[in-house]
């Protein structure tokens, strides 16, 4: 009787909505992550069909943009909307806070024999900023001059100057405020992470024996911590260029023949906060996704994962490898060429660590008892789309190569691939696998495989042309700029 008067009832409340129970928290995230990437892919289709065919009507803007699409053909300023919100809600809100709230929730306390998280406050509070930036974000979607419209990216002077476009108004202020709450999330549920894992552990349960799932969601709280904190100064900065009259990234505006006030500011500058976490979030996203199928190919090959030791130091090598090639993304920002190659060297360097990771994996399915359920399959598909996607990087890395490919469906096809579809494989991977963990139910096997044949032959068929067209275009101009022609 004394052990049961110190447990209060849990009401609806405070076990489903405001819960404490990392559990129950990764499932919040799963089915919030879930819902904005329902709405990202939506708003990638629609973009995708006008630009398809352009200028051809369709009967679906009307209903879904209604007077950003006259007579059923998109508005420009709304097809940059879209973009926009597009790639934030998928690298933000879907492959971050979907994929490690989800997982470095359910599994962390499970495979470290911790109770629960180091704060139970705390991660629901990070739950609760992520939702509520995942509000503010949908919500810019409806105010009247329309959403942010300068990219995923928010590159001044169209994110700092109100009047620049449509998008630059409300939406683009609505978005920064999104984001500046969602990095405070970010930032609250990685240290979280970060003091649980280092805290809570077992007795016996050492660094060196830890999973490589929670290696890889230790390392990218770390990396989260590092970066995030860039961004959203990046933000509040901006916050003030739009709305106070300061010129930290603008400088000789002419806005219809007016001349503004601004001074001695730099949008290079904000390219070099965006980037500097713009390039660790590659791997903010890909890092769990790989975690992931460390443990889904080991446990579907029925062998232990080949060199445990290489694979945490390739995760700990990419880690810090990351925060010193954001540069590789303004070759073409008039960067000093020796820091061009610099960047180019760093950028290479991190092929190495990355190789081993898909040898690693290649060899622990080398003659493995290999059972091919769904989740084995997309964590097979991750391994193809992450060396797929890398080597194209290759090209993107080095400065040389880069100055034909930069700001083309090249790159598109490049982080799509590398970052879009293997954390989504990654993603996928995780809720086949541990979903009779987190729900106690079973998924039909036979939609699983119909699932995973569907996106991985989609997956290629969109982003594989991308790539070669633009290469095949960037060879014939090559080869008529010396006279010769193609046989």
């Amino acid at each position: 009787m004394g052990a049961d008067a110190h447990h209060h009832k849990e009401t609806f409340i405070t076990k489903y909505i405001f819960s404490q129970d990392h559990k129950m928290i990764s499932k919040q995230y799963l089915i919030t992550g879930l819902i904005m990437g329902i709405v990202g892919i939506g708003m990638s289709l629609l973009f995708r069909l006008q630009l398809a065919w352009p200028e051809q009507p369709f009967g679906i803007f009307e209903s879904t943009l209604g007077k950003w699409a006259p007579d059923g053909v998109m508005d420009p300023n709304v097809y940059l909307a879209l973009v926009t919100i597009h790639g934030t809600i998928m690298v933000f809100f879907v492959l971050t806070a979907g994929l490690s709230g989800t997982f470095s929730n359910l599994l962390i306390p499970l495979q470290i024999g911790a109770r629960d998280m180091a704060s139970g406050f705390l991660n629901m509070i990070s739950y609760w900023l992520f939702f509520l930036s995942s509000v503010v974000m949908l919500a810019s979607l409806f105010v009247e001059a329309g959403p942010a419209a300068a990219g995923w990216t928010i590159y001044p002077p169209l994110s700092a100057l109100p009047q620049a476009q449509p998008g630059s108004g409300l939406g683009m202020t609505l978005w920064l405020v999104s984001m500046a709450i969602f990095i405070a999330s970010s930032l609250l549920g990685s240290l979280n992470y970060i003091v649980t894992v280092i805290n809570l552990r077992t007795k016996g349960m050492s660094m060196t024996r830890l999973p490589l799932t929670i290696w890889a969601f230790f390392v990218t709280a770390i990396i989260g911590v590092v970066s995030f904190p860039v961004l959203l100064s990046a933000a509040l900065l901006l916050i003030m260029d739009r709305s106070f009259g300061t010129s930290f990234f603008l400088s000789d505006i002419f806005i219809q023949g007016e001349v503004l006030h601004y001074q001695g500011g730099s949008p290079v500058l904000f390219e070099h906060l965006f980037w500097f976490l713009g390039h660790p979030e590659v791997y903010i996203v890909l890092l769990p996704a790989l975690g992931i199928t460390s443990e889904v190919l080991a446990t579907n090959a029925r062998k232990p994962i080949f060199g445990y030791r290489a694979m945490v130091a390739s995760i700990l090598a990419i880690a810090f490898l990351s925060t010193i090639v954001w540069g590789h993304h303004m070759f073409i920002s008039g960067m000093n060429p020796f820091l061009g190659s610099v960047f180019t060297f760093t950028t290479l360097l991190i092929a190495i660590p990355s190789a081993v990771k898909a040898f690693n994996y290649i060899t622990t399915l080398w003659k493995g008892n290999l059972q091919l359920n769904p989740a084995m399959l997309f964590s097979i598909g991750l391994v193809s789309t992450f060396i797929t996607g890398g080597l194209t990087g290759i090209i993107l890395g080095d400065s040389t190569l880069d100055i034909n490919v930069h700001d083309t469906y090249f790159v598109v096809a490049h982080f799509h691939l590398v970052m879009g579809i293997s954390a989504l494989y990654g993603l996928f991977a995780g809720v086949y696998h541990w979903f009779p963990k987190m729900f106690g139910r079973m998924l039909n096997k036979r939609l699983g495989y119909i699932h995973f044949w569907i996106t991985a032959v989609c997956a290629y068929g969109v982003f594989f042309p991308y790539a070669l067209y633009r290469y095949g275009r960037i060879t014939k101009k090559i080869l008529h700029q010396y006279g010769l022609s193609i046989l």
